[in-house]
């Protein structure tokens, strides 16, 4: 079920750049408001999944691995 979010204190210069960027996109506020808000959350379970393969990689291989490297590997297997 679909829940309701309020924001308050939205300063006017944020609010009217999100008005902008909805209307340059011929999205109503709200459903801008929300694609952005799923982006964001998207964001944040790959942060943290990463994270967690970092960790698990780093006990595998019972060293400190370089986080870039291992975010290259993922990268790298993404791509393949």
């Amino acid at each position: 079920m679909a829940k309701v979010i309020q924001i308050r204190d939205v300063p006017d210069d944020v609010h009217e750049a999100l008005a902008k960027a909805a209307e340059a996109e011929r999205l109503s506020l709200n459903r801008y408001v929300l694609r952005e808000l799923e982006h964001l959350a998207r964001r944040a379970e790959v942060v943290e999944l990463n994270a967690r393969v970092i960790t698990e990689t780093r006990a595998r291989v019972r060293r400190k691995v370089a986080r870039e490297n291992i975010l290259a590997a993922l990268q790298e297997g993404r791509e393949e």
